[in-house]
């Protein structure tokens, strides 16, 4: 038997992914039709042997509690949620409900990070760690860019048995191009590294040289690193696609590659189609309208005539008047397009020409103090008038536009 916790972080992480974060908590984010984390349940589901999901973060319980609740009805598996009682890192939640997680005593329990898209290879990660008799983790690693690597945790494996010999988590200065997924699969034993780990941060806390609460455990810097080139740390490389979703950008991106792994589950629809496209069967789409390629548009959403859409995610209820353009966007929850409104964003992808290169996430502003070139937000409840043009801004939640805008944000 196996299990699998979701880590997700809380409401004081992911400011970067505002204002979509703002009304709508950002593992729940639909993308490809499906919140965030559904893709991880639903990876964690086509395995049999895993009988049970814990999701951990610091989200109140009533802001998961709808979701927890459709996901139990959706899968026969157990699943549930638990609050941390203060924002613990990226170890302290693991730690801090040991006994659930190993409560049933599974053979091990994948451990995901909650803000990463992929085409989850679990059996053949499974498989890979059974294989070690010696592995306490076995972390999914991908390729990336020299110049690109420095921004995630980096790995140095020994050739033959994939032992990782060094981790380092955003190191000032190259190391290695093969960088961690945020995908793991841990044997119960590993808690034993982690109540050392407890006990050096209790111990520093107490002595008045502690910064953070003492059951903050960073999974990455308290346990990673120590372990590695104690030959209990091993990594399998995969070449399936993966991404991070910092940003409201890169939701884009994984948008267009979930939509391409489950094309064979979206439903046509009346009007014209350029795949791949979700549209959810409550949506209202006039035969008129063009849409696609690498379309969501979620539920009670009004599509009139004429309407073009690509590249973009149209959010709950929102509307689009008749013969209005949306590119490169994000359309919030309640959000209204007028007639003939332009809505465009710049897609911030990685360089084509440039193997395993990943997203950038660059920062909201450059050195100049101006709005980097970025998809164009709507947020809940925004109205843009008729013949509006909106280039490369962010609007923030319930505003009613007024005149054209261009690299701005709007509050």
């Amino acid at each position: 038997m196996l299990k699998a916790v979701i880590l997700i972080g809380g409401p004081q992480k992911g400011t970067r992914f505002r204002p979509l974060s703002l009304d709508t908590p950002k593992p729940l984010f639909p993308i490809a039709g499906l919140p965030l984390i559904q893709h991880h349940i639903a990876a964690c589901a086509n395995l049999e042997e895993c009988k049970e999901i814990l999701i951990i973060g610091s989200y109140s319980a009533s802001t998961m509690g709808q979701f927890i609740t459709d996901m139990q009805k959706e899968y026969t598996m157990i699943i549930r949620y638990l609050q941390e009682f203060t924002p613990l890192g990226t170890g302290g939640g693991l730690y801090h409900f040991r006994d659930q997680v190993r409560a049933g005593n599974p053979a091990a329990f994948f451990l995901l990070n909650g803000d990463v898209c992929a085409d989850f290879p679990l059996r053949e990660l499974w498989k890979f760690h059974e294989e070690r008799p010696n592995a306490l983790v076995t972390m999914m690693g991908t390729e990336a860019t020299r110049q690109q690597a420095i921004f995630y945790g980096c790995m140095v494996r020994e050739a033959s048995t994939k032992a990782v010999t060094h981790y380092v988590e955003k190191p000032n200065s190259y190391v290695s191009t093969l960088i961690n997924c945020g995908v793991y699969v841990c044997s119960l034993q590993v808690f034993s590294i982690m109540a050392d780990a407890f006990q050096r941060k209790q111990d520093e806390f107490y002595s008045g040289n502690g910064q953070v609460s003492p059951g903050y455990i960073s999974w990455e810097q308290d346990v990673l690193s120590p372990l590695a080139g104690s030959n209990k740390l091993f990594a399998m490389q995969s070449t399936n696609w993966w991404s991070q979703v910092k940003t409201a950008g890169s939701a884009i991106y994984a948008n267009r590659h979930y939509l391409e792994l489950h094309r064979n589950k979206y439903s046509k629809s009346p009007c014209t189609i350029i795949p791949d496209v979700y549209i959810h069967p409550t949506a209202a789409v006039d035969s008129t309208a063009v849409i696609g390629p690498n379309v969501s548009i979620g539920a009670g959403v009004t599509v009139g005539g004429g309407v073009r859409i690509k590249e973009s995610i149209v959010l709950n209820n929102a509307t689009l008047h008749d013969h209005s353009l949306v590119m490169y966007a994000v359309v919030g929850q309640e959000a209204t397009v007028g007639e003939w409104s332009r809505i465009e964003g710049t897609p911030s992808d990685p360089d084509p020409n440039k193997p395993f290169a990943k997203m950038d996430n660059q920062p909201l502003f450059n050195s100049d103090g101006r709005l980097n070139p970025s998809i164009t937000i709507l947020g809940a409840g925004v109205v843009v008038p008729g013949e509006t043009i909106l280039l490369n801004s962010i609007v923030l939640p319930h505003k009613h536009l007024n005149r054209n805008y261009k690299h701005e944000i709007i509050l």
